[in-house]
């Protein structure tokens, strides 16, 4: 009998998890896997693209978590350097070209047949269609090779005097590059269409990252909008413009967000969501189609809080769907429920987190909420070290369900949100949280820890809305 053939469309996190996992558990006498990825890596972290240029952490192999012939090594064939063009649904095939032979005549293209199939393709980062835009100097850090590409320009600005760069977007990409590039010596300018820096949090609290930003030197000019990027007579970006200013500029980075790459599906008739992820059923089969998954950043997953799909681009959630993909491929069972929109990021010694939905969120899908606000410290008030910390809570109105909490503060702060993000998962109420039984010690965290002090906050609070109507 014949082996089954499954092909995966993309070698990173999502693709190369499912691939591993169903060879786990189906030898290659059982299950041929072929992977495709159009790029030079696979297996990495793009998260660590900002930290790499930024001297924090050696690169780029570091970042690779398992190299093409570690991968070979397990008898799946991953072929590099080789880009899916088009899905055939119908005749259960794919098209595919050779990114480096015969580049001039579009590659070498060719048909290659599946039994199984799994589209791994991830996000592609904005890039908005600005004059100059495609200037050398203008950098995206969505992969390994964008993120070499930036620091061989950097390397090439090594002896300019006054270096100047500027960010173009505030959200985590452009935070973490901005702080990147004023490690290496640079005056930079984040340019931010938003009210505040780092749109997934509420503006209030984007507003203590915005007085962080400025104590480390960053200038950051809020609402916002790039109209073009100016070069000089040698071509090469010298200015970014908006509607009212020029700022002088060696390099850019653009951190403007990704959306799903999800051009082959699309053009494949594969069913799409809101964002333009590829929806799928609880164990990450495409809906609709019995011999076709999806994961990564190119999917919409359930919101647990909202009950709505979302597009979330996060290497964690990759991961888990690479691994019930691959188990439900290799003949075992495996789901992913949906996630709760969990996230932490960092501004020098700033530390930002989030999860569960911000106010305009909760808004958007109809939820009535009641929201508080509380500065804490991360430590018992005498213990040497102890910094400020800075908690918002929402709350379901009458019910008193956790909706989302926020976080901003210093050392001990970001991943106080895993707190919430469980009860989150577990549909607890802001009252229920107050008895939740953590750890206690005066180095890490004051009597009533910040968090649950939000949660009595918030349970005050919808005690009296409910008084009030």
């Amino acid at each position: 009998m014949a082996a089954e053939r499954l092909v995966v469309i993309g070698g990173d996190a999502a693709g190369m998890s499912a691939a591993s996992q169903a060879r786990r558990l189906r030898s290659p006498d059982e299950l041929e896997i072929t992977a495709f990825e159009r790029g030079h890596f696979t297996s990495y972290s793009a998260c660590g693209i900002p930290y790499w240029v930024g001297g924090e952490v050696d690169g780029p192999d570091a970042l690779i978590a398992r190299s093409p012939e570690a991968h070979r090594e397990r008898s799946i064939d991953l072929r590099m350097r080789t880009e899916v063009t088009e899905i055939d649904v119908a005749g259960r095939r794919v098209r595919v070209r050779d990114v480096d032979s015969g580049a001039a005549a579009g590659g070498d293209e060719r048909w290659h047949g599946y039994d199984k199939l799994v589209i791994a393709t991830g996000a592609r980062p904005l890039r908005p269609p600005l004059p100059g835009i495609d200037a050398p100097g203008v950098h995206g850090v969505q992969t390994l090779d964008d993120g070499q590409a930036l620091l061989d320009t950097l390397g090439e600005l090594e002896r300019t005097e006054g270096r100047r760069a500027v960010v173009v977007g505030a959200g985590y990409i452009g935070v973490e590059m901005a702080e990147a590039l004023i490690r290496r010596g640079y005056a930079v300018t984040v340019l931010n269409r938003d009210e505040q820096p780092m749109p997934t949090l509420d503006p209030d609290m984007g507003a203590l990252v915005h007085e962080a930003m400025c104590g480390l030197g960053i200038e950051t000019v809020n609402g916002t909008t790039v109209t073009k990027i100016l070069t000089g007579e040698d071509g090469r970006v010298r200015a970014v413009a908006t509607e009212d200013e020029e700022y002088p500029a060696d390099v850019v980075v653009l951190g403007l967000g990704v959306r799903p790459e999800t051009g082959l599906a699309r053009a494949a008739g594969l069913p799409l969501g809101p964002s333009g992820g590829l929806l799928t059923d609880l164990s990450m089969r495409v809906r609709g189609y019995e011999d076709i998954w999806a994961g990564g950043d190119c999917v919409e997953v359930l919101d647990l809080v909202s009950g709505r799909t979302r597009h979330i681009a996060l290497g964690t959630h990759a991961n888990k769907h690479g691994q019930v993909i691959g188990a439900n491929v290799g003949g075992g069972y495996a789901t992913f429920p949906g996630v709760v929109g969990t996230a932490v990021s960092k501004v020098c010694d700033l530390e930002i987190a989030r999860t569960g939905l911000l106010e305009a969120q909760a808004t958007a899908v109809g939820l009535r909420y009641v929201s508080v606000t509380v500065e804490s410290t991360s430590r018992a008030g005498y213990y040497p070290g102890t910094r400020p910390m800075h908690v918002k809570m929402l709350a379901e109105r009458r019910t008193g369900r956790l909706l989302g909490v926020q976080i901003v503060g210093r050392e001990g702060a970001g991943k106080r949100v895993d707190i919430a993000a469980v009860a989150l998962t577990a549909g607890m109420t802001v009252e229920e949280m107050t008895a939740l039984d953590l750890g206690y010690a005066p180095p890490f965290s004051p009597v009533w820890d910040p968090v649950l002090v939000a949660a009595r906050k918030a349970t005050s609070a919808v005690a009296a809305d409910v008084r009030a109507r």
